[in-house]
């Protein structure tokens, strides 16, 4: 396999992200508008935790960076760039809000799981929110993912299960997100879960 490379999310990189996301994720999940306030939600005291993951392919006639196809990316909120809300539980985390960033999508496209890439693009993000004053990282994981892999993953990663939240992303559904198992009537259901930083 070629090598793997790892940077931070700029803007040149944004339409690479939006077709990845949608790809993966179903149709609306992510547009131009919604990709430029989750990259500027990761920036925080000149800290980026936003990231991608390129691969050397000169050979791919694909979507490239330059000479580098974008096959990951990880969008995490700072902590001051988000708030809790019906769908979390910040009484049950035991550390406080403004000390947790969110961790607001990881994809990685399927052609390259299973590499240890998401765990990567985790692990940097980690590395720049405790730069940001973070202590911890939230997330909500799409629990009727593929042999459920999402929470498999996050739990691998230290993530620890706060509560099951059915129907979490219904009403996005109904406002033009197409759910890639459930189309515009989403009852998926996300596991809320914490990292907590060392």
């Amino acid at each position: 396999m070629s090598s793997v490379s790892y940077q931070k999310l700029f803007p040149k990189y944004f339409k690479q992200v939006i077709k990845l996301a949608n790809e993966v994720h179903g149709d609306g999940y992510l547009n131009d508008k919604s990709m430029a306030d989750w990259a500027a939600r990761g920036i925080s005291y000149n800290i980026n935790c936003g990231y991608i993951a390129l691969l050397d392919d000169n050979s791919t006639t694909t979507t490239t960076t330059n000479d580098k196809k974008l096959i990951g990316f990880r969008i995490t909120f700072a902590a001051e760039h988000w708030q809790a809300d019906k769908w979390c539980c910040p009484d049950l985390w035991q550390i406080a809000k403004d000390k947790c960033c969110y961790f607001k999508c990881n994809t990685v496209d399927e052609k390259y799981r299973g590499l240890g890439i998401g765990k990567k693009l985790l692990q940097l993000s980690i590395a720049a929110a405790k730069q940001q004053g973070a202590q911890a990282g939230v997330a909500h994981l799409w629990k009727q993912s593929p042999n459920n892999s999402a929470v498999a993953y996050f739990t691998h990663c230290g993530g620890k299960l706060i509560k099951s939240h059915p129907d979490k992303w219904y009403e996005e559904s109904k406002q033009g997100y197409h759910c890639i198992l459930c189309g515009n009537d989403c009852h998926c259901e996300a596991a809320e879960m914490i990292i907590y930083f060392d």
